[in-house]
């Protein structure tokens, strides 16, 4: 399990500004399995186990000598750099199932691409899962493979969830569709169309302006 160093927070004296100046991120800790705390963790440190641990691999804070499994749970932004400015720390019940929602990652080539040059539309980018902390798994993978032709579809039926690990989506959801490739050319010749009415129609109203612009000035120039 991945481990990040943390470290007390007292609000009164430092403000967020201070920490992140310092090159630490500041943060907060709650849930069931610790009291509510105000904490800061080294913003590099932060940003490269949530690269590899997301927001539904456990890791563990190292608080002070003490031991916090977590989950990352929100990340707030700066909305110019993107980078984190602060993040909050759900720390979870070891022995209590929790709700994740879990990244799916489609592997394979689908045998519909190549012989018919059909297009995969994925419908779901990630699945609403119950398990045990520990169970939780970084990603499901979709195999695409299971597209065999035009029209065929995945549905969270055909999904190999890893042991412990139940789903909240309904077995016929779908996950994953072979488009025919014509259903996407239609769809921009029809989005084509709109534009070209639509330039039209601005050129047509361009010219009947200035058409009404030439009508007042001679309207103008007859009643000198």
């Amino acid at each position: 399990m991945l481990t990040l160093k943390a470290t007390k927070r007292d609000i009164r004296s430092k403000t967020p500004q201070k920490v992140r100046a310092e090159g630490f991120l500041p943060s907060v800790v709650y849930g069931p399995s610790a009291k509510n705390e105000a904490i800061s963790v080294s913003l590099l440190d932060f940003q490269k186990i949530y690269k590899e641990a997301g927001e539904s691999s456990l890791i563990q804070l190292d608080l002070d000598s003490k031991k916090v499994n977590v989950l990352i749970h929100d990340i707030e932004q700066d909305p110019i750099t993107l980078r984190p400015i602060h993040a909050d720390f759900y720390a979870v019940d070891m022995k209590k199932e929790i709700h994740a929602k879990i990244p799916l990652i489609f592997i394979g080539e689908s045998p519909a691409v190549k012989a018919e040059g059909a297009l995969i539309l994925k419908v779901l980018q990630e699945l609403d899962v119950t398990a045990l902390p520990e169970d939780l798994p970084r990603e499901i993978s979709v195999n695409i493979e299971l597209l065999a032709k035009t029209g065929d579809r995945l549905t969270v039926s055909n999904l190999s969830l890893p042991k412990g690990v139940k789903t909240r989506a309904h077995a016929e959801d779908i996950v994953a569709i072979a488009e025919a490739p014509r259903v996407l050319e239609e769809s921009v010749v029809a989005a084509a169309t709109e534009e070209a009415v639509a330039e039209v129609k601005t050129e047509a109203e361009v010219k009947k302006a200035e058409k009404e612009a030439k009508q007042k000035e001679a309207s103008a120039a007859e009643g000198k």
